[in-house]
């Protein structure tokens, strides 16, 4: 707010004198529109610094889908399960970049992973 502050109390005055709110919707949208661009350009820098072997993670996984590891290291063609779990699952989730289905379990026969 502090950004736009100036320009914000004088559409609201120009508002005043016109006796309408367009100005003021289209100042406000703009602001909403830099305001998410400028969030746009955080995520996109912060997905070039994921480490490629958890972009491969990301990329075999659907969004609202769960998977097991099994499922996981199929899909990546892994054989070793503590190699996966150490250089894909857990980077994975200490980024929030995955979800555990059961968090206070995480060794759980049925634990599933989804993707953020």
């Amino acid at each position: 707010m502090e950004k736009f502050q100036d320009d914000y109390y004088s559409v609201i005055a120009k508002c005043h004198v016109l006796g309408e709110s367009t100005l003021f919707i289209e100042f406000m949208l703009s602001q909403i529109d830099k305001i998410l661009d400028d969030i746009s350009k955080q995520v996109n820098e912060d997905i070039g610094q994921i480490a490629p072997n958890i972009k491969k993670l990301l990329d075999v996984m659907k969004d609202d889908v769960s998977y097991s590891s099994n499922e996981l290291m199929q899909k990546l063609n892994l054989k070793a399960k503590e190699g996966f779990r150490r250089n894909y699952l857990r980077p994975a989730i200490d980024q929030n970049l995955i979800y555990m289905t059961i968090p206070d379990k995480p060794k759980s026969k049925n634990q599933r992973y989804i993707k953020v």
